[in-house]
């Protein structure tokens, strides 16, 4: 892209073979617009453990910088060092680090690792350099933070332990995103942090996703998308025009790319790609 900015992309591993083909044929279309690498995220507790390793192998056949997700929930020290160890053997030299979901019936704190930053100091102690690691941020704050000040505590204490990157939660106020950065600024923090972009092809879906991670919609936009109704040729047309907007004034303002959560659907992340004013 212009200026060195990069696009990055998300699947997640599915579970069923006819999803599993849907993945296949969406990653070809995507991985052939040359992204600078693409994600794979991890199940709960890492209950999506094998389908994940199955989808970076795809990835990974495709020709494409891959970078796995590995959450720390559930798992031991030695489970974490065994799957670091499997991925340097298959030339993984990317690795998104998160604490990961709690799954239901698990205790608070699962495991012998708790927090992201644990998780980011083992990879270091174990792997040294050899990954990459990129880190989750909250523009809107972590839904299950106690305030914003101790989120921020949170993030740059992943970035002292090691974090080379960030990916943020998707959201759709742009000030937030820059009002974010401001302040891991002032704290010293220089990495780059990356906005994470979610089309919007669905809106019950996407309110549902909403709630879960914290992202606001913002109230003139939720009643736009509610007026389309069964209408989702107008909504996804509509929602693609207002996410290009959004993506290129991140990109004109500062950002140094955009990561987007594609959930395995390349028409939609393509409807926006496409709008947007890059090489």
């Amino acid at each position: 892209m212009k200026g060195g900015k990069t696009i990055s992309l998300e699947f997640f591993p599915p579970r069923e073979d006819a999803a599993r083909e849907k993945l296949a044929l969406a990653a070809r279309e995507l991985v052939a617009r040359q992204p600078a690498y693409v994600s794979v995220t991890y199940g709960a507790g890492g209950s999506t453990r094998s389908g994940t390793a199955d989808a970076v192998e795809l990835m990974q056949s495709l020709g494409t910088d891959t970078a796995p997700h590995l959450s720390c929930i559930g798992s031991s020290r030695a489970e974490l060092m065994e799957i670091l160890d499997g991925y340097r053997a298959q030339g993984i030299r990317r690795i998104v680090a998160l604490r990961g979901d709690l799954p239901s019936g698990m205790g608070r704190h699962p495991g012998e690792v708790h927090y992201a930053d644990e998780l980011v100091s083992l990879i270091r102690e174990h792997s040294a350099d050899w990954f990459h690691i990129e880190v989750a941020a909250y523009p809107e704050v972590h839904p299950q933070a106690s305030s914003a000040s101790k989120d921020l505590d949170h993030f740059v204490g992943k970035v002292k332990a090691g974090a080379n990157g960030a990916i943020t939660q998707y959201f759709f106020n742009a000030d937030s995103y820059f009002d974010f950065v401001d302040r891991v600024r002032a704290r010293g923090v220089d990495i780059p942090i990356v906005p994470g972009i979610m089309p919007i092809t669905n809106y019950k879906q996407l309110a549902r996703f909403s709630k879960m991670c914290g992202a606001e919609i913002p109230r003139w936009l939720e009643w736009r998308l509610v007026d389309f109704g069964d209408d989702r040729a107008s909504l996804r047309a509509f929602g693609a025009d207002f996410v290009a907007e959004l993506s290129q004034r991140l990109l004109d303002q500062g950002a140094p790319g955009l990561h987007f959560y594609t959930l395995n659907n390349a028409e939609a992340t393509l409807a926006v790609w496409d709008k947007l004013n890059v090489a």
